[in-house]
């Protein structure tokens, strides 16, 4: 028994391994057995290495042999999810000290964690000196061409610098200027968050000596940190640094869509559609309620993102972004006749699962003409998932005894088309525009950064609205805020198919959604609420306020909604904009 549980890690790579590529075996029956061994290892592992405490704490002997990341696709129970990212977080301080030999753990200093409760006396009697200020740190290894910043880094244009103090702890090198000229055509996020933060540390040196970047970060005396990393970057990340406490408010935000599993993260950023109130036994944080959506995106405030246009414009030879439509386009498709309808999912293959495109595969049978659009990410994955639409088409029996007998699956794999990779973001980002009529988005882990992008373009998405992970119900919320909560499947996989053909048979239909999702990007004096950013720095702030007083006043955290002020409610005009344009003038400093 103990041989087969030193395979556990092993085994649950593997299984990642294939399913970035969709390696799902003959008709997914490889994926059934996959998913069924992953439940198998977690389950065994909790029982063995979790023990429940009668105050609700938790203690972990070990941790579990699946990564909390990789467990955002599989569709597993999700309470098994929150037992996985708890044994990760109860084990990353510790193994953030095993000496680089593997030859034993070096000792926690003694002074370490800190105690959030000894500063508190200090820091109200600072709270109630004229001009305090709240100082809130940001700690990530994102701070350049990532995702993360793509969508957020607008944010610290609109902070109120009468209140709040804003430091940032970036883990990670800056993008070279090859790239930055080249690949990002001179644009610099990076460089725009230093020109609009008090104070910019760049801690690259300190990424792997967690116990003295707890010490730096606990000597800028910051109040509220915040995680942008969660699990997301193992490597890359600051292991084992939240577990020290350098701050006695921490906050999980936007980059890991799920719980931290850490007793020493305080509070997680959400909404109420996304992790509703019966649903908070999935999570170890507080909940910490934003209005309209909790994801930061800054699509409408950022020059480089094209907003939508109702018309499309002519087709260009070869495709330049910002030409054509979906339908003249046809996926780039040199063969492709003019189709119906193209449906589309930008997703890397990891987010998706034999039950997915099993129902693509119907919603193309339904939908003559129609054709589908992905992106391979990455291209080894394609022939997967065409061998996958192949088998699942025809009628194998379970035993194998009787001869495969074909169906459609070579006929549908002629309606599959596919774009390669593009490295700049803003290209990416119009391809949603010229390349998509409906997005039909993932399920158990939707599309985030993708589906931002895909709204920003004009392309509604049908999504699956049954799950309870946080993951799952990201582009659910954002539909109810955009008005187009009739594209949320809430009875499962058999609505989404349904939702997704009703549009591709009727283009009156499709077009009324496609006006209204764009009316939403352009409308302006005020934005609309989903695509402003200063209206949501404002909520943010409300929120970082909130739980900052609670801290201040020895309560202990506790799920928190936050409601918009009169202030935040008007929304934002052009004035306020043109007062913070991209680059600031701030003056920051450098450890």
């Amino acid at each position: 028994a103990k041989s087969k549980r030193r395979l556990f890690p092993s085994c649950v790579n593997a299984i990642y391994c294939r399913n970035m590529i969709i390696d799902w075996g003959f008709n997914g029956t490889q994926f059934d057995q996959d998913m069924a061994r992953i439940e198998q290892i977690s389950k065994l592992e909790i029982s063995q290495y979790r023990t429940q405490h009668d105050n609700g704490t938790f203690f972990w002997k070990r941790s579990a042999s699946v990564h909390p990341h990789m467990m955002l696709g599989y569709p597993v129970d999700p309470k098994l999810k929150r037992y996985i990212t708890e044994s990760a977080a109860a084990m990353d301080e510790v193994a953030a000290r095993v000496q680089a030999d593997g030859s034993g753990v070096r000792p926690l200093p003694e002074d370490l964690p800190f105690d959030p409760a000894v500063d508190r006396a200090r820091f109200a009697l600072d709270a109630a000196e004229p001009g305090f200020k709240i100082r809130v740190g940001f700690v990530a290894s994102g701070f350049n061409s990532k995702a993360v910043l793509y969508l957020s880094h607008d944010m610290f244009r609109f902070f109120d610098n009468t209140k709040f103090e804003v430091h940032i702890f970036s883990m990670g090198p800056p993008d070279s200027p090859l790239f930055i000229q080249h690949g990002m055509r001179g644009v610099d996020w990076r460089e725009r968050v230093k020109s609009n933060v008090d104070y910019f540390h760049d801690v690259q040196k300190l990424k792997m000596d967690h116990v003295n970047l707890a010490r730096f970060i606990h000597s800028q005396k910051v109040h509220i940190l915040i995680e942008w990393d969660g699990y997301a970057r193992q490597g890359e990340r600051a292991q084992g640094l939240f577990a020290l406490r350098p701050a006695p408010v921490q906050i999980l935000h936007q980059e890991y869509l799920g719980t931290s599993g850490a007793q020493y993260v305080d509070y997680i950023f959400t909404d109420k559609v996304v992790s509703p109130p019966e649903l908070e036994h999935l999570y170890t944080e507080k909940l910490l309620y934003m209005p309209n959506h909790f994801f930061s995106k800054g699509h409408a405030v950022q020059d480089e993102v094209k907003a939508p246009t109702y018309d499309y414009t002519e087709k260009t030879e070869p495709y330049e972004p910002g030409t054509g439509s979906p339908k003249t386009n046809r996926c780039l498709s040199p063969t492709a006749d003019e189709p119906s309808i193209v449906y589309c999912n930008f997703n890397k293959f990891l987010k998706n699962n034999p039950e997915t495109v099993r129902g693509w595969m119907r919603i193309l049978r339904e939908v003559p003409g129609s054709i589908l659009c992905l992106l391979e990410n990455p291209d080894v994955g394609v022939q997967y998932l065409r061998k996958f639409i192949h088998e699942a088409a025809g009628n194998p029996s379970e035993d194998h005894e009787e001869p495969f007998a074909p169906g459609d699956g070579d006929e549908l794999n002629k309606r599959i088309f596919f774009l390669s990779w593009t490295k700049n973001p803003f290209d990416h980002q119009m391809r949603n525009h010229d390349f998509c009529n409906v997005m039909l988005d993932s399920h158990p882990y939707n599309g985030h950064t993708v589906a931002q992008d895909a709204l920003y373009g004009g392309v509604p998405i049908v999504t699956r609205s049954d799950g309870d992970d946080m993951s799952s119900r990201v582009t659910t919320s954002a539909n109810i805020v955009l008005g187009l909560g009739d594209l949320n499947a809430y009875e499962g996989p058999r609505q989404y198919e349904d939702i997704a053909i009703e549009l591709g048979k009727r283009p009156d239909k499709l077009d009324l959604l496609r006006k209204k999702l764009i009316g939403t990007a352009l409308q302006r004096n005020p934005m609309h609420p989903y695509w402003d950013v200063p209206r949501y720095v404002k909520n943010f702030e409300t929120g970082l306020t909130l739980v900052w007083e609670r801290y201040l006043s020895g309560k202990p955290p506790e799920h928190t909604t936050i409601v918009e002020s009169e202030e935040a409610q008007l929304g934002t005009y052009d004035e306020l904009l043109l007062k913070h344009p991209p680059m600031g003038n701030n003056v920051h400093d450098e450890l």
